[in-house]
């Protein structure tokens, strides 16, 4: 034990001294991640001007800071093309994670297309107008580094449920599992980041609307007013297709996005190893065993990107 006087006005305490690996100052994740509660979201994604120009685009992307304000404030989550991120901070990139850089082909003419961009700025936050503001200052930010490439708007829909009316994200860990599926584990390239896989995904609702709750059960493999999953599944039911016992446990922040004629889901899933994204991608297309999701029949990919999301040190790095 070590003796430490803590205030020199009080009495001694004595707290014994931590192992070193407890000392040693660890690596944070981006505090928006785990943010839950919040009903509305922006979700920039930016084209580098330059490609010459890479690492003063992720400097000035890391450099946004969210408003500071207690009420209607916004939590800022900023990712980057895994290898853009690897030229400007290798020491802290993680190795073997790469961009959504082609398609994903898979059975019956099913493709997940690939439009990968450089970077994205994630803004979370309870009010839009605030976030609107947030977003306008970060584009005009990083105007002579970047375009945007795509600008999505998404928003609560009956507090937990996606646009087919179903409860989203019912197999999320709990936030005090979350980080040991969403966060890269201390000691190892990139600790504290995430892999970040970002997807639209539309619905054909007209198709979804006509078939009968018990036939959208089966699609996705669980009840509909109370998410509870069948003993019995379809071998093509989107919870077998997704199913994270079998490709490991990812976190998820899905929101509804679109206008009331052109919406769906925006797909926001956070892993600690990108090959849990990648496969279970894989089995939804049918590539893993020729059976393809269910739900791929009502709902089409329209965009897919991977970004490394580092931690706040990271975020450091950049100059």
């Amino acid at each position: 034990m070590q003796k430490r006087l803590l205030n020199p006005d009080a009495v001694l305490v004595y707290i014994p001294e931590l192992p070193p690996k407890y000392n040693a100052r660890m690596n944070t994740p981006q505090a928006g991640i785990f943010a839950l509660g919040t009903a509305s979201h922006i979700y920039l994604e930016f084209d580098a001007l330059d490609q010459r120009h890479e690492e003063k685009l992720a400097a000035a992307i890391c450099a946004l800071r969210e408003p500071r304000t207690t009420i209607g404030g916004v939590n800022l989550v900023a990712g980057f093309r895994p290898e853009l991120w690897r030229k400007v901070a290798p020491d802290h990139s993680p190795a073997g994670v790469y961009g959504f850089n082609a398609p994903i082909e898979g059975i019956e003419s099913f493709t997940m297309p690939a439009t990968q961009r450089d970077a994205v700025l994630w803004l979370s936050g309870s009010a839009h107008d605030v976030l609107f503001d947030s977003a306008h200052a970060a584009i005009a930010a990083v105007k002579d580094l970047a375009t945007v490439g795509e600008e999505t708007s998404s928003w609560a829909y009956r507090h937990d449920r996606d646009l087919t009316g179903f409860i989203d994200g019912s197999e999320n860990p709990s936030l005090i599992d979350a980080p040991d599926a969403a966060i890269i584990p201390a000691g190892t390239p990139g600790e504290s980041g995430t892999v970040l896989l970002l997807q639209k995904w539309k619905h054909d609702t007209t198709a979804w609307e006509s078939l009968s709750v018990s036939q959208q059960e089966r699609v996705m493999g669980r009840t509909k007013p109370d998410s509870i999953e069948f003993e019995d599944k379809a071998v093509d039911a989107h919870i077998v297709r997704t199913d994270q016992d079998q490709f490991g446990k990812i976190f998820r922040r899905n929101m509804p996005y679109g206008t009331v004629i052109d919406h769906g889901t925006m797909f926001v899933g956070f892993s600690a190893d990108q090959s849990r994204l990648s496969t279970m991608l894989e089995s939804m297309a049918g590539l893993r065993n020729g059976v393809r999701d269910a739900l791929t029949r009502y709902t089409t990919p329209i965009s897919g990107a991977y970004y490394f999301v580092p931690s706040t040190e990271g975020l450091r790095q950049p100059k």
